[in-house]
């Protein structure tokens, strides 16, 4: 068989989805495998190389009403790549993270009983709720790639081949954080506590997360004046 690079579909929906993208494009480099990436990616995989069929943020929905208001263009793009990929077959489709988009553009890939292997890059929190969805992630994942161990062994009770890869922060992230060092770095000052306000990186968290956020940071303002947010 004549050699030829392999090709690799990847689909992220969000920031952090794209710095997984990103790390794993380099992976395969560094290991010196010769492949070329497809399919919806960030700013940070397409500056790896990445060539992005659609923007990312179009997948960054988040809550009832914005799926059901966006669901006519979020199945346009789910065909749209499920036509792409039927004329010109990628090797592998990793979907990252986004498993509700996901996981439907891996059972309509087996569907078309195209000879493209599926992962599940992060895997959905069936482990917590919704348990029953492990079984459609048997009929259309080939292999679930998980950040935590305990995920692994719940896979394996179900028959569904899943390796765990770790959490990328886990490398990045010191186990005894300095945090007068970073208060520093901020600009902030030492004698003070101090709270983040984290509601989350989509429009959609931003949007209904961000005023139950603020709100309690009133509350606890009030109640404890010495903190600072």
């Amino acid at each position: 068989m004549q050699n030829r690079k392999l090709k690799i579909g990847i689909v992220v929906g969000e920031v952090s989805g794209d710095t997984l993208g990103a790390k794993l494009i380099r992976s395969f480099r560094e290991q010196g495998i010769d492949a070329e990436f497809e399919g919806i990616g960030g700013p940070q995989m397409i500056a790896e190389g990445f060539n992005s069929f659609y923007p990312m943020d179009i997948l960054s929905v988040m809550g009832i009403v914005e799926v059901l208001k966006d669901l006519k263009k979020l199945f346009a793009v789910r065909d749209g790549l499920v036509e792409k990929w039927s004329v010109n077959p990628v090797d592998i489709f990793i979907g990252i993270d986004a498993p509700d988009f996901n996981l439907r553009l891996s059972k309509s890939l087996k569907q078309k009983n195209l000879p493209i292997k599926t992962v599940q890059y992060v895997s959905p929190s069936v482990w917590a709720w919704r348990q029953g969805r492990v079984h459609g992630i048997k009929a259309c994942i080939d292999l679930v790639l998980c950040l935590f161990p305990f995920e692994k062994s719940f896979y394996q009770k179900f028959s569904v081949p899943a390796a765990f890869v770790g959490h990328p922060l886990a490398s990045q992230l010191p186990l005894q954080n300095p945090i007068l060092d970073a208060k520093q770095e901020l600009g902030l000052d030492l004698s003070q506590k101090h709270i983040a306000l984290l509601p989350g990186s989509r429009r959609g968290e931003i949007e209904r997360l961000g005023p139950l956020v603020l709100d309690a940071a009133n509350i606890i303002h009030h109640k404890y004046p010495e903190y600072q947010f």
